[in-house]
């Protein structure tokens, strides 16, 4: 079986283990031997990243083709009203194409939201609300261009979810690692909270400390 390692990637935190120049890497939360990220997660980004020692399931993961589904919190400075929001789930035209329709909601801030360090700069001439939003490709910096091409920037981005794993129950540098067969089925609703992962019990790990 291979292993998976579900990471609750901190900000402003590369997703790969080395950097020149000097700034926080996977390395200074994980020495787990063998491991490379499916996919990526952008240093100002927060959230879910996976790894994994199995390059079919690394694949399977990362690669646009099986469209596997990704679920973001995402923090927009104003409020889309229902023409925008109509904008995402039909598709956005961005300087490399059309995206593919996304699902999206309003929702509330989580209760269960952990603060960001530094904390996202408040305008108060300005609004800010939360989206819930689906994507089933992995453009560079994808959601940030999307929602700014509504006339909504993003002001902070959390991933919450890829395809069945979620980030339940871990804090930012934490992990989880599981142990899977395949992938089960993509799946396009992906709200939070989520039931959790049938399977053998996970062993959660807290972030080592500098």
């Amino acid at each position: 079986m291979a292993r998976l390692i579900l990471f609750n990637k901190p900000f402003r935190v590369l997703s790969q283990f080395t950097d020149d120049g000097g700034r926080a890497t996977l390395a200074n939360y994980l020495r787990i031997p063998g491991v490379y990220p499916a996919g990526r997660l952008d240093w100002d980004s927060e959230g879910l990243l996976l790894l994994t020692d199995d390059g079919a399931l690394q694949a399977r993961i990362s690669q646009p083709r099986f469209h596997l589904p990704k679920t973001y919190l995402v923090q927009v400075e104003g409020t889309p009203d229902a023409a925008q929001l109509q904008q995402l789930r039909a598709g956005v035209q961005l300087n490399d194409g059309l995206t593919r329709p996304a699902q999206v909601q309003p929702c509330d801030a989580q209760e269960w939201l952990w603060p960001r360090h530094p904390p996202v700069r408040e305008r108060k001439s300005v609004p800010d609300s939360w989206l819930q939003l689906t994507i089933t490709e992995g453009r560079n910096r994808q959601v940030r261009r999307m929602t700014a091409a509504i006339g909504c920037p993003t002001l902070r981005l959390i991933r919450w979810r890829i395809g069945d794993w979620t980030l339940e129950g871990l804090a930012p540098g934490e992990y989880r690692e599981i142990s899977v067969h395949l992938p089960r089925a993509p799946r396009a609703s992906g709200a939070p909270p989520a039931d959790r992962k049938s399977g053998p019990r996970p062993t959660r790990h807290r972030p080592r400390r500098r």
